[in-house]
């Protein structure tokens, strides 16, 4: 072990940056991805043929139940590691 560097404490910076700056957004996307599911949507440009006319005539698919709760599970995990980064940093001594 060097002196001057700590290789302990830099193997677990790495890892929890590593989650929390990467593995968080991820989760994010993920419950938005669950909450606007693919599926038909209208056309993809305005001079498309077609599809509708107007953009309140384009049905939308909508997150079923099963969707929606994954994705309220998923936004409150993220919400939780937000909170406990908080946590942890106020309250290090």
């Amino acid at each position: 072990m060097n002196s001057w560097i700590n290789l302990d404490a830099v193997w677990k910076i790495v890892v929890v940056g590593l989650v929390t700056g990467a593995g968080l957004p991820a989760l994010f996307a993920l419950g938005l991805r669950l909450l606007n599911p693919s599926g038909p949507s209208g056309p993809s440009s305005p001079s498309d043929p077609s599809g509708p006319a107007d953009e309140a005539a384009a049905v939308r698919p909508t997150a079923g139940p099963v969707g929606s709760t994954l994705a309220g599970l998923i936004f409150a995990l993220v919400l939780a590691a937000i909170g406990w980064g908080i946590y942890v940093i106020v309250n290090h001594r």
